[in-house]
């Protein structure tokens, strides 16, 4: 995949996907990931590492040895602004700005003055029946929580005495 663009490899790995025949929750099952960190893989939002290479390798023979060591460098962690004009995104945007305040407030509540880490995180989609007997998409959001700190000179390295 050397010196093709990214919407390319992306496509391959999409390919690899696709001629496997599984979903991404067959996928996860097989490797132990969540079904959106293997779907951040296959979109190179994510980075490969080594110890899950065997495993990924098993569910998706079909990669091949440039696209793991494509997988297996840092990504570039990006998306294409048109993007927020997809429904399901459009829509998922909508329901964090219409709830937003609230969980920020229960948050606070909970923990303090802090946020969610997007970085020590976990997320998955489920398919669950509701009480009607209807499909419902159950989305989870799972962050470390970091408190904000209170800046005091002392605390900084950079402005120590020597």
């Amino acid at each position: 995949m050397e010196g093709s663009s990214r919407a390319s490899a992306i496509r391959q790995l999409q390919d690899a996907k696709r001629l496997s025949g599984k979903s991404y929750n067959q996928i996860a099952e097989e490797t132990g990931l969540t079904n959106v960190y293997v779907a951040q893989l296959l979109r190179r939002q994510a980075q490969l590492k080594p110890e899950t290479v065997p495993k990924l390798r098993a569910a998706l023979p079909q990669l091949l040895d440039d696209h793991i060591q494509e997988m297996m460098l840092p990504p570039m962690r990006c998306y294409d602004p048109c993007l927020i004009q997809e429904p399901t995104i459009y829509r998922l945007n909508e329901a964090v700005m219409h709830f937003g305040e609230s969980i920020k407030e229960i948050v606070n509540e909970e923990f303090g003055d802090g946020i969610m880490s997007a970085i020590d995180f976990y997320c998955s989609v489920d398919k669950v029946k509701g009480v009607d007997g209807k499909d419902r998409v159950v989305i989870t959001f799972d962050g470390k929580y970091l408190p904000y700190t209170e800046q005091k000179v002392e605390h900084m390295a950079s402005r120590r005495p020597s």
